[in-house]
């Protein structure tokens, strides 16, 4: 929670730099998020059993993180990306990473909270698994359509983030 994050407005438009724990306590402060979704050749998407203080224990994307706050600047939502990649994957440079689309959300849980603009960036990617122990339980490669149908029939198993992007992830 020492991290330096990006609070902006319902647009995504920076307003100001937040220590994490104030994006993420109480009724939280809007800030920049992203999450990420690996789909290989085969149609398949790699999605991880998240290790997380909040969402413990169920599926996820790829990955997710907060574009942070730097000595040498921001962090540019690509930049975040293949950094969440490599922290929870060991996945170095991978090729074209695109933003399809971003949504606002609100979720309470307890004393904590996400409340966040979150941007969903998609790529492909073909290479070895090597799912950080740190960051998640398990992983697995699912069918794409198979992964959508079970994410609109049991939201209960995924993060809130990942229910928000059924919308836009339908349109890949």
């Amino acid at each position: 929670m020492d991290q330096t994050i990006l609070a902006c407005d319902d647009q995504g438009n920076f307003l100001e730099y937040i220590p994490k724990d104030i994006g993420h306590t109480g009724q939280g402060r809007r800030h920049l998020a992203i999450t990420v979704l690996l789909q290989n050749s085969k149609g398949q998407v790699l999605l991880q059993k998240r290790k997380h203080k909040i969402f413990d224990n169920i599926w996820d994307l790829t990955g997710a993180t907060h574009p942070l706050h730097q000595d040498q600047g921001d962090e540019t939502l690509e930049e975040a990306t293949q950094r969440c990649l490599k922290t929870e994957w060991g996945i170095g440079e991978i090729g074209e990473i695109r933003v399809i689309g971003s949504f606002n959300y609100f979720a309470k849980y307890g004393e904590f909270c996400e409340n966040e603009h979150c941007a969903i960036l998609v790529g492909e990617y073909n290479g070895p698994i090597n799912l950080n122990p740190e960051a998640g339980y398990e992983y697995k490669w699912m069918d794409k359509n198979e992964f959508l149908q079970d994410l609109e029939q049991n939201p209960e198993n995924y993060t809130s983030w990942a229910i928000k992007a059924l919308t836009l992830l339908k349109t890949l």
